[in-house]
């Protein structure tokens, strides 16, 4: 027939982001996912002005001046190294506070790509911390252990076997509680390891009363590229944490696999009509997920923390550089240069209010750190909230045409008609 169609042309046109992806998009996270990466750079553009507008407001409710206190934050993030007109002096702190920007972008990228890969299938992973916890306890276990070991295949046996230890945690859990469960497992879990007598507790005499773990043995540590590495210079952590997005852009974009996980994403059903195993995917997709959490836990571990403490680690339960991946997720479109971008930004804002950057005579370096916190959750309020409008309006649509609103069994089949695209 003539007038027909051609389905062919219509699937590669939804797979690729083109064509309306929403109208693909069955499952919740798929239809975030599937609004986000349409929204071009517009949609991230003017999700960062609003929150930050919105960050302003609050900065000027407290009394202070927004542009000031934004500005005092800029120069704390040490991205004004880049002007040459900045005097010898402050580029010299300039690039102090850089190296802890980037070292800060480092693990946001990989959680960040650890929230993406997921929601390109259509799945929920809020488990990043859990993940990144995980494998930052592998990789202080090795790290401390095979003192003799050379330095290059300790630092990869570390960062590999850390790796794989955020994949098996993250396989099978792609449902918000239980990733959001199996984040208090992994926080009990190292609180029990690394407590006072606890297997992996330090077991040098002077440390015996205080609830920490060893410390990378030295040749186990990241090679620093930048900077001093007694003052925490910038390793080589940054460029594995780029690869990784680059691997991320291979694998979803030039990949049978990743053409099956967006199949997968857009539509679970119509995938498994089309001889496409979903379960399977989703396995493999949690695996990838934290395999990049684990990663990101490693990288940080042996780069500049050394040792893990029960404090930080319930200090991170609930307030992590995994959950911070959500909104780099969110903001960089599920896509690989925009993770790295986001990341950057986020990582810049934990930099810039920190306490020993930030100017008090400004802004308060405690509130600051609150704001970065109020810019995040706008961010995913700001992103999600359109999904929330548009899938309510197209079910009030469907309601007002006599249509009874799709059951949750039905509503993981439905074609894009059925949706009212």
């Amino acid at each position: 027939m003539t007038g027909s169609p051609d389905p062919e042309p219509q699937a590669g046109q939804a797979l690729s982001g083109e064509g309306g992806p929403e109208a693909a998009a069955t499952t919740p996270a798929a239809r975030l996912a599937a609004y986000v990466q349409g929204g071009g750079i517009v949609v991230p553009l003017l999700t960062a002005v609003l929150a930050f507008f919105v960050g302003g407001l609050v900065i000027l409710i407290t009394g202070h001046n927004p542009i000031s206190t934004y500005k005092a934050i800029f120069n704390g993030t040490g991205l004004n190294w880049i002007f040459p007109w900045i005097s010898s002096d402050d580029r010299t702190t300039a690039a102090l506070n850089l190296q802890q920007t980037l070292i800060t972008t480092t693990p946001l990228i990989l959680t960040g790509l650890a929230v993406a890969f997921a929601f390109r299938c259509g799945l929920f992973n809020i488990g990043g911390q859990g993940q990144y916890l995980v494998g930052s306890y592998v990789a202080v276990w090795v790290g401390s252990s095979f003192a003799g070991m050379p330095r290059l295949a300790h630092v990869v046996l570390a960062i590999v076997l850390a790796t794989l230890a955020g994949a098996v945690w993250a396989v099978g859990a792609h449902e918000v509680i239980s990733t959001i469960m199996l984040n208090w497992i992994a926080v009990w879990v190292g609180a029990y390891l690394f407590q006072l007598n606890g297997p992996l507790q330090n077991s040098d005499p002077s440390q015996q009363s205080v609830p920490v773990s060893s410390d990378v043995v030295a040749g186990a540590k990241l090679p620093v590229f930048w900077g001093d590495p007694e003052l925490q210079g910038l390793h080589i952590g940054i460029f594995i944490a780029l690869a990784a997005a680059v691997v991320f852009w291979v694998l979803l974009n030039r990949s049978t696999t990743g053409y099956e996980v967006r199949a997968v994403g857009f539509n679970p059903e119509a995938a498994r009509y089309g001889g496409i195993s979903v379960s399977r995917n989703y396995i493999l997709v949690m695996a990838v997920c934290g395999a990049f959490a684990g990663l990101a836990g490693s990288l940080d571990l042996l780069g500049w923390q050394f040792h893990i403490a029960t404090n930080d680690i319930f200090n991170s339960a609930n307030v992590g550089l995994g959950f911070f991946g959500i909104a780099v997720a969110l903001l960089g479109r599920n896509t690989a240069s925009g993770t790295v971008v986001a990341g950057l930004l986020f990582g810049a804002l934990l930099t810039g209010t920190s306490q020993r950057n930030l100017d008090p005579t400004i802004f308060e370096p405690e509130l600051a750190t609150n704001l970065t916190l109020i810019i995040q959750g706008l961010v995913v309020l700001i992103v999600s909230a359109d999904v929330i409008v548009v899938t309510m309006l197209r079910r009030g649509r469907g309601m007002f045409r006599g249509r009874p609103p799709a059951t949750p069994a039905t509503t993981t089949a439905a074609t894009p008609e059925a949706e009212g695209a």
